[in-house]
């Protein structure tokens, strides 16, 4: 009995024993079953609500399957004449990548014997396979078409990539030693191009360094994009247009469906109004744009996140959007200028030609200015790279015709991205080089010993001329302790001579013999 309680029954998957595929694959059901019913359930919750509802609740799940396919950056069709819509709802896609990546993450961290397919692969075909039922349930007739054979291909690779990438970082971390806060991540591909630089022009040990600047520098930009869209709700807000508020003519359901849509399109404002920042703008159809020096517009559906954009006509004060960006380059700048100065936190090992004869070995080298603008170009491009596909994730079609062309455009907005960051942070990284290298200079061993020379010369005119306060009360406390130590010995001695000139008295005074030494007093000590 001892020994059956002892051990269990039946063995639970994880550290126990062997996890199952099937249970990695449950996983994967799990992780779509969520996403999909956090889309569904407010979907519902409004074709219930809603008086007069065109379609039935079949109609009401193929909706939520559509939009969630839309997450996923899938493209839909919509209505009868198959009009593309391609716009992805980038909160919902984080939402989604983010689910992935944790799951991954579970499934690789996880120890103890698995079989071979089990893990992240099987939490992947989990999640594929819902995936497939939710385009085969939308690929019939109705409102919104999915593609089945695009919709299936996007789905798969972006669960593979956010899966991979949560395995990878578990893997890493797992490797990692005790203590060390988690893995530092490299980009091997950045290293092996600094590499091909010439010596005196590489930002040695920098590629931590730029990635770190081109992340600060995407943060500064998307809170650039955010500050405008916030200015532009304000304003329309304040100058009360009427354009926002006649969305709310629809009814309490049309207008909850509606700010949910805002709501998961809101980081795609976001990217759009960076965009309107770094001076491309955007577009709301097909020959407009809406950018600091002007905007040109059409008919707009009534859409809440369309209220807010720009008046036609010329840019006027709209054109102080465009400091953003370069106050979102100065902190990069001043990264990358730090750097610069520290030099590389590396060993040196090479020969002793090719380093300063005053400079010991493992010493860190400041870098060449040349370096300097190496590394602030190569953040820029990373930068530029990032504001390109951003632009492309955040904007696509809405419809057919006029409303084919819905966001900002990549390239322009990649080019103006890093245009803008390395007309800031080149001259501010090479200027904060040598402010920090003539404060270093200006803290030699030298000239730190003749500041604390000139220091002590001046304390002792200062003690000697009574100067400070405090030093004039120490040394009076001095002065009169010696004073009384010099009279007490003064009377001492007075006295000692008296008894040796006068006649002895009870044996004591008077000369001892003939070496005419006096005989000692006490009080002479």
């Amino acid at each position: 009995m001892t020994q059956l309680m002892g051990r269990p029954i039946v063995q639970v998957p994880g550290e126990l024993g062997t996890r199952p595929v099937l249970a990695d694959v449950l996983t994967g059901v799990r992780t779509a079953l969520l996403g999909l019913a956090g889309v569904a359930v407010p979907v519902l919750g409004l074709w219930v609500v809603t008086p007069y509802a065109d379609d039935d609740a079949a109609g009401a799940v193929r909706l939520a399957g559509a939009i969630w396919l839309l997450g996923h950056g899938a493209p839909v069709l919509r209505g009868s004449a198959d009009a593309p819509l391609t716009v992805t709802p980038l909160l919902l896609g984080l939402v989604v990548v983010g689910q992935l990546y944790r799951a991954g993450a579970r499934a690789a961290a996880r120890r103890g014997p698995r079989p071979r397919w089990s893990g992240p692969p099987a939490v992947w075909c989990g999640y594929c396979a819902v995936a497939a039922a939710v385009v085969a349930h939308c690929s019939g007739a109705g409102p919104f078409r999915a593609r089945v054979l695009p919709d299936v291909l996007v789905v798969t690779l972006l669960a593979a990539a956010a899966t991979a990438a949560g395995a990878r970082r578990a893997r890493r971390a797992e490797g990692a030693p005790p203590g060390a806060g988690g893995p530092v991540l490299r980009w091997r591909a950045l290293e092996r191009v600094l590499e091909r630089v010439p010596d005196w022009a590489r930002p040695a040990g920098g590629a931590a360094v730029i990635r770190t600047a081109a992340l600060a520098a995407g943060a500064g930009l998307v809170a650039a994009g955010a500050a405008v869209l916030a200015v532009a709700a304000v304003l329309d807000a304040v100058a009360g247009t009427g354009r926002a508020a006649a969305v709310l003519a629809h009814g309490p359901a049309a207008v909850a469906g509606l700010l949910l849509l805002s709501v998961l399109l809101l980081p795609n404002a976001v990217l759009w109004g960076t965009a309107y920042a770094l001076g491309p703008g955007f577009a709301v159809g097909a020959g407009t744009v809406v950018a600091p020096g002007g905007a040109v517009l059409g008919p707009l559906p009534e859409f809440p996140l369309f209220a807010l954009v720009a008046e036609p006509g010329g840019g006027g004060w709209r054109s102080a959007a465009c400091l953003l960006p370069a106050l979102a380059g100065v902190v990069p700048a001043l990264l990358l200028g730090r750097a610069a100065a520290d030099g590389a936190k590396r060993t040196d090992v090479r020969a002793g030609a090719d380093r300063p004869p005053d400079r010991p070995a493992g010493a860190a080298t400041p870098w060449h200015p040349a370096a300097t603008a190496v590394a602030a170009l190569a953040a820029a491009l990373l930068t530029g790279v990032a504001g390109e596909v951003l632009g492309r994730l955040s904007g696509g079609a809405l419809a057919g015709g006029r409303m084919a062309q819905l966001g900002p455009v990549p390239w322009r907005t990649g080019l103006a991205a890093a245009g803008w960051f390395a007309a800031v942070a080149v001259p501010g990284a090479l200027l904060v080089r040598a402010r920090a290298l003539g404060r270093a200079a200006g803290r030699t061993p030298d000239k730190a010993a003749g500041r604390a020379s000139g220091r002590d010369t001046c304390r002792g005119v200062t003690a000697e001329g009574g100067g400070a306060l405090a030093a004039g009360v120490s040394a009076g406390s001095a002065l009169a302790g010696h004073a009384r130590r010099s009279a007490l010995l003064l009377r001492a001695r007075a006295y000692a001579l008296v008894l040796r000139l006068g006649p002895p008295v009870d044996g004591v005074g008077g000369t001892d013999g003939a070496d005419g030494t006096a005989s000692a007093s006490p009080d002479e000590d």
